[in-house]
């Protein structure tokens, strides 16, 4: 399966002769929010909005100067918020506010 599989929307009306994919492009905003869950030995956890919404973030999604295992349940943070209409919300670049 390819990438242009993953992030492809199939269009309301296809052409004649089988169907039409466009690809759709996942969109960042720049967000804060609260960590509310965090799974230190999963290697992930959740970030609560302001609208109570949780977004995903991963390890890797920490931004660098930012240690993954010194983050705390209650922390402030900024990050870019990925919204995709394939496999939701997720945080990037995720930083402590105070770090900036």
């Amino acid at each position: 399966m390819g990438t242009d599989y993953f992030y492809a929307r199939r269009q309301a009306a296809p052409k004649p002769g089988g169907p039409t994919w466009v690809r759709s492009e996942p969109h960042c905003s720049r967000a804060i929010g609260r960590i509310s869950k965090l799974l230190v030995g999963q290697g992930h956890g959740f970030i609560r909005l302001r609208d109570n919404r949780e977004v995903f973030f991963h390890r890797r999604d920490v931004a660098d100067g930012t240690v993954f295992n010194e983050l705390e349940i209650g922390n402030e943070v900024i990050f870019e918020l990925l919204e995709d209409s394939i496999s939701g919300a997720r945080a990037l670049r995720v930083m402590r506010r105070n770090e900036r």
